[in-house]
């Protein structure tokens, strides 16, 4: 039996790639039942640079704690399967492209009216409603689409790249987790079931909270005269760089910030992170640089006039005076005068580093193909159900004879199915 604050939940996963995968992981981790079904030949991210034959380091990361069923989706036998195992289940998790639920029977209606008690979540892209409601998608197209890669304008030489992680999958995952959650509650109060739709393009404007936020006293005359130059611009074919600097004209970055960026030093590379006057003075006392927007009554002023000149050589000279210590010295040095810093590190650094251990955030699985594995642990932790892994991925079909049989099959008839290439 799983431990955990969902432990007696079933949820059947009908997921791939990384969104729904990951906030079904999220699930296992919080002690849920997860069945995942997968197509005979094994969804696409089980394929995906594989290590051995049907399994990839990318399946094994978002997909831990879950039973796995093989079975071809596109079988009438398939569907009467998993209509047996819809009463016993609490939430479906489903992100196929528009439309596939409705072919292959698992629609929100249809399951309805087979367990009325149904959480059903069901992730698209672009949302069910609009013009583009039946358009796949991936999260590097809705990161084009949402301003998420142009904010970072990241450039692989004239055309901008996404940004990685896939942060609009990702964290659509999250979303889809939580929300599932919040249905489960509710149906705890109510007795009623209901269906969630998430969306990569909702997502991905949620976490961009202070950019997509039209105030009309300051952007009711700025964002459309921005917008019509930035329409002129694309007619005439000029850069993607130039249309950045043309948005920055309109909503300029702070210019010469000292307070919170990235240092090189003597050996490295050091993050700083000052976003409050008390925090900003205490970088000026660590460093002994001189701000002359702060003014005599301790307010700040961001950008003063001349500054686009002035600021520059702020800049120049905090830069120089970082590369004059080790990151260890500074690291002391803001520590001990209690500004927010960190070191430089590739993630691989953070498996054995002892604030990732002493946080259970690194978890030690063993994989009944690949051995021995290492992982994230779950992000969170509660005092009266605590989280943990519910094992490593599973192999493709690793139950399907388990589950087919708390669904009521005998041996023969599961025999009878995975010999007509129903099942694996």
């Amino acid at each position: 039996m799983h431990q955990g604050p969902l432990a007696g939940v079933r949820v059947l996963e009908f997921t791939q790639i990384i969104a729904g995968p990951f906030c079904c992981m999220l699930l296992s981790d919080m002690g849920a039942e997860v069945i995942k079904f997968e197509p005979i030949e094994g969804e696409p991210w089980r394929l995906f640079a594989e290590l051995v034959p049907k399994e990839s380091r990318a399946f094994v990361s978002l997909n831990r704690g879950k039973r796995d069923v093989a079975l071809d989706m596109r079988r009438p036998e398939a569907r009467e399967i998993i209509h047996r195992l819809v009463p016993s289940a609490d939430v479906i998790v489903i992100n196929y492209r528009p439309g596939v639920a409705e072919q292959l029977g698992i629609d929100y209606e249809t399951v309805r009216s087979i367990n009325p008690r149904i959480i059903y979540c069901e992730n698209t892209a672009f949302g069910r409603a609009g013009p583009m409601a039946m358009r796949g998608g991936y999260d590097i197209v809705v990161q084009a689409m949402t301003g998420l890669m142009a904010g970072e304008a990241k450039m692989q030489g004239e055309v901008p790249t996404f940004v990685h992680p896939a942060i609009a999958d990702f964290a659509t995952g999250i979303q889809m987790a939580s929300s599932v959650c919040a249905a489960l509650y509710f149906r705890e109060r109510t007795g009623k079931g209901q269906r969630i739709d998430t969306s990569l393009l909702g997502t991905s404007l949620a976490i961009q909270t202070s950019q997509f936020t039209w105030i009309d006293a300051w952007d009711a005359e700025v964002i459309p005269r921005m917008l019509e130059e930035l329409a002129q611009a694309r007619a005439e074919k000029r850069s993607f760089l130039e249309q950045v600097e043309i948005r920055r004209r309109y909503r300029p970055l702070t210019t010469a910030n000292i307070y919170y960026r990235v240092y090189q030093t003597a050996d490295g590379f050091i993050a700083v992170g000052a976003l409050s006057n008390p925090l900003r003075k205490k970088v000026l006392e660590a460093t002994g640089l001189k701000d002359p927007r702060f003014r005599p009554d301790g307010s700040f002023e961001l950008n003063p006039p001349g500054w686009e000149e002035e600021g520059p050589k702020l800049v120049a000279e905090a830069e120089a005076l970082f590369r004059s210590k080790t990151t260890e010295e500074w690291g002391e040095i803001l520590e001990r005068h209690g500004v927010p810093n960190g070191p430089l590190y590739f993630v691989e650094e953070l498996f054995d580093h002892p604030q990732t251990h002493a946080n259970g955030l690194v978890c030690e699985l063993e994989h009944p193909i690949l051995g021995r594995i290492r992982m994230v642990g779950p992000a969170f932790q509660m005092s009266e159900s605590p989280l943990a892994p519910q094992g490593a991925s599973p192999p493709l079909g690793a139950d399907t004879d388990a589950v087919l049989a708390e669904a009521g099959y005998s041996p023969e008839a599961i025999g009878a199915l995975r010999e007509a290439g129903v099942i694996l």
